[in-house]
């Protein structure tokens, strides 16, 4: 449970850092955002959070 409280930590750190340096294109990715289809979001996020768990997997060394 400690490790995904860190993790959501560092995701709200690196989202509060885009938004405080470079607003602007921070609105431009969130308005692109709402104007993609459903099934095209559902499937980056699929993406997302299987290059995720690859990612933690190896930054902790189990394979």
């Amino acid at each position: 449970m400690f490790d995904f409280i860190a993790a959501l930590g560092l995701v709200f750190a690196i989202e509060g850092i885009l938004f405080a340096s470079i607003p602007h294109l921070a609105k431009d990715a969130l308005r692109s955002a709402a104007e993609t289809p459903p099934d095209r979001m559902r499937l980056i996020g699929l993406g997302s959070a299987v290059l995720g768990v690859i990612l933690v997997w190896i930054a902790r060394g189990s394979w």
